[in-house]
């Protein structure tokens, strides 16, 4: 056996060395993953801010009756504009040729029609360009190892839902192009927005998510109040129904009429309810039950809001029951910009502001669950 070593003894120079050179190494790795987490999280916002400014200026294509102004769906060489004379002369025969032109706007000139053309191509841009820093990220990422464990098919499946949003985007423009169509389909317009505010949730969760580190959402994790996070993930649910039904009465015009408020043309229901055949046809084509149905679902959001909002005041957390107290504000906000659009029958500034309201509820919702879920740390006073 060997003799005993005094507990105060120093340990040797090689012994002491080995230890601190252990110690140094995983303080780097910890430092590099958490650096790692910030370029992830640097580049997903550089894409929530672009998707964003591609929600509005898709919506101002919309309100400009610009959308179907583009008639073919070329994913690369679209990406080049009419440069001559006689290739904007091709484009606008082009655009002679659908419905549109010759049901609405019948004799437009060239000059005209280059501003729908430009609102459509920006359009499509910005698609284009998202799709690249995507890529561009995404690939930087993979092949110098800086994704973090467990995200790469995370991070894939945003590229996917982009491109898959590229395509439903064509199938909604090809919608217009029919024969007696003046507009892309209700339906179809809510499908590629309720894609985009898909596509918009994800990033933000990641996001949010990106902003810990692995052990803090751990810990959090283990406090998680389940009951908030519950009614929570409903409301984020709801207010999704929400902007389809928009989408519906976007895709329509239907906010453009009955302007009266509260009531609809004097009486509680729109006038001609159900005229349309077959029935289903009314629930995306009647502008006042497409109407009525998204005022009706507002009130209801409101209220269930109202009991989330409430039931969120119980929690210990401060953090929680202050963003659940900017919820309730920004769906009141919403609900009231929601009214005047319909009251001067939505003109395209006050309707392209009540859309980027819903892009505002849609992040305060997200983060507001998110911290249910994920409570922060707070100091007992």
């Amino acid at each position: 056996m060997g003799s005993k070593r005094n507990i105060f003894e120093e340990v040797s120079g090689s012994e002491t060395k080995v230890s601190n050179s252990e110690i140094k190494t995983g303080i780097i790795e910890q430092s590099e993953h958490i650096s790692d987490r910030r370029h992830v999280r640097s580049w997903l916002i550089c894409l929530f801010i672009l998707l964003v400014f591609m929600i509005l200026v898709g919506g101002l294509t919309r309100l400009t009756d610009s959308g179907l102004s583009i008639t073919e769906w070329k994913p690369i060489l679209g990406a080049l504009p009419p440069i001559s004379e006689q290739a904007w002369d091709t484009e606008f025969e082009k655009y002679k040729l659908i419905p549109e032109y010759r049901l609405q706007n019948s004799g437009m000139s060239l000059s005209e029609f280059k501003v729908i053309y430009w609102w459509e191509w920006g359009h499509r841009q910005l698609g284009r360009i998202i799709g690249l820093v995507w890529l561009v990220g995404f690939s930087w990422f993979l092949l110098s190892k800086k994704i973090p464990n467990g995200w790469t098919i995370r991070l894939l499946l945003l590229g996917i839902l982009g491109g898959f949003q590229g395509a439903i985007g064509w199938w909604m423009v090809s919608s217009g192009l029919s024969e007696n169509m003046l507009d892309v389909a209700s339906y179809r317009l809510a499908t590629h927005l309720g894609l985009a505010f898909i596509i918009l949730g994800f990033i933000l969760w990641y996001i949010f998510m990106m902003s810990l580190s692995e052990a803090e959402i751990l810990a959090r994790q283990r406090t998680r109040d389940q009951s908030i996070f519950g009614k929570s993930t409903g409301l984020m649910h709801f207010v999704f129904l929400q902007i389809l039904i928009g989408a519906l009465v976007a895709g329509i015009d239907a906010g453009r009429n009955y302007v009266d408020w509260p009531l609809m043309a004097g009486g509680f229901l729109p006038p001609d309810l159900f005229a349309l055949e077959p029935v289903w046809r009314n629930f995306f084509e009647d502008d006042g039950l497409v109407q009525f149905m998204h005022r009706m679902s507002g009130y209801i959001l409101f209220l269930f809001g109202i009991f989330v909002w409430y039931n969120a005041r119980k929690s210990g957390n401060f953090k929680i029951r202050q963003a659940f107290n900017v919820v309730i504000l920004f769906m009141f906000l919403q609900m009231l910009i929601g009214i005047i659009t319909v009251m001067y029958s939505a003109p395209w500034h006050i309707a392209i502001f009540h859309q980027f309201g819903a892009i505002v509820l849609w992040y305060v919702v997200m983060r507001a669950r998110f911290l249910a879920a994920y409570p922060p740390q707070q100091s007992i006073n």
